[in-house]
């Protein structure tokens, strides 16, 4: 430490004058002092401040210690805790994938699920319609089935009858629903059974009855080149010979002895009576066989027309031939019939009737009848289409619409 009691002496050149240099001490003295305190207070100064921001500095660098300290523990905390959070992450993501996996399982199955609940539903919707379908509806789609069915039926057996027999049903249960909209329906049912019933479809059932009929009467045909009797004279000769045969047995089963004895007891009377019943006896007889030798001959000249004079050159074995062909002529004809194949059926029955006009008596009942049933089916075997109906159809079609 300075001593403040004694200030510095300024040095004093030996050249200046000795009376002004006691003037320049007294003034230049308390200045210097004053300089030496103000260094002195501003070096304090200075050191005190330099002590202060020693003091700040190392307070803002304990503070500043601290604080990295601090933040160390804190990042390492932070950093053990992202470290925690990051394992957790990946367990949580591993446990994510493998329930998306099982998601994703269950989706499908799920899926697959939901398609068969969907099938499931429209089965059940379309179940649904079905059954609340009205008793209209019902009854029209009923009708239009079994039309559709006859009109099948008609196609393959050619006959009207399933289809007129279709549409009468079909008008009957019409008829018993008062529905303004089902009116349209019978209008056109009635429009189209008017004309199935027009057309004149061949009965192919009754032609092959016919048919059959006239194959059955072949065997008893009588052909021209054979001679036959005639039905008349057979049972005149039959009824006249018969009385007589039957006295004839008698009288050969009484015998002499039984004669002589009637003759006995009876006397003369009675030997006179059966000498008159021997005499008729005979009388009957002799008429009897002279209506038969008579009948026979008759039945040896025949006179006749003859169209074909080769049909007389015709051998009686061969009769059987003839007979054999007529018959399947006829068969071919009815199988041609059921198959509708009316041309074919047509052809043969021509040839048939030809054979009938050739081989065999035309004057005989037998023929005529069988001409005349082959005939018939001429006349009938004939192919005629049966009209569709179709204005019934379209209003089924339209009545089920709804309009």
């Amino acid at each position: 430490m300075n001593d403040h009691s004694n200030p510095p002496q300024a040095a004093v050149p030996n050249d200046l004058p000795g009376a002004t240099v006691p003037f320049i001490e007294s003034a230049t003295a308390p200045t210097a002092a004053r300089h030496g305190l103000g260094r002195r207070r501003v070096l304090w100064g200075a050191i005190a401040l330099t002590g202060m921001l020693s003091a700040a500095s190392l307070v803002l660098a304990w503070k500043a210690d601290q604080r990295g300290a601090s933040l160390e523990h804190e990042l390492v905390r932070r950093q053990q805790d992202s470290a925690g959070t990051a394992a957790e992450a990946r367990l949580l993501a591993k446990q994510a994938q493998e329930g998306m996996s099982e998601a994703a399982a269950k989706v499908a199955l799920l899926e697959a699920r939901v398609a068969e609940v969907a099938v499931q539903r429209g089965q059940l919707e379309d179940l649904i319609q079905s059954l609340s379908r009205s008793r209209d509806e019902n009854v029209l789609g009923d009708v239009d089935a079994a039309i559709r069915v006859a009109l099948q039926q008609t196609v393959i057996t050619g006959s009207a009858e399933p289809l007129v027999a279709a549409l009468k049903q079909g008008d009957e249960r019409l008829s018993r629903y008062n529905q303004p909209r089902l009116e349209g329906v019978r209008r056109a049912i009635a429009r189209d059974l008017d004309r199935v019933k027009a057309i004149s479809v061949a009965d192919i059932a009754s032609l092959g009855i016919k048919l059959d009929e006239t194959i059955r009467m072949v065997d008893d045909l009588p052909l021209i080149a054979v001679a036959e009797r005639k039905d008349g004279v057979a049972r005149e000769t039959a009824k006249t010979v018969a009385p007589v045969a039957r006295t004839a047995s008698a009288a050969a089963a009484s015998g002499p002895g039984a004669s002589a004895a009637a003759s006995t007891a009876s006397g003369n009377d009675g030997g006179v009576g059966g000498v008159g019943a021997w005499s008729g006896m005979l009388g009957e007889t002799w008429s009897a066989l002279s209506e038969r030798v008579w009948g026979e001959a008759k039945s040896l000249v025949r006179v006749a027309r003859i169209d074909h004079p080769d049909a007389m050159l015709l051998a009686p074995e061969q009769s059987f031939f003839v007979r054999e062909n007529l018959k399947l002529r006829l068969l071919n004809a009815r199988l041609a019939l059921l198959s509708r194949q009316f041309e074919i059926a047509q052809s043969d029955l021509q040839v048939a009737q030809a054979t009938l006009d050739r081989y065999f008596d035309r004057s005989s009942k037998r023929t005529v009848l069988a001409t005349e049933l082959i005939r018939q089916v001429v006349g009938q075997a004939r192919h005629v289409g049966v009209p569709r109906p179709d204005d019934t159809l379209a209003a089924l079609a339209a009545a089920s619409a709804g309009r």
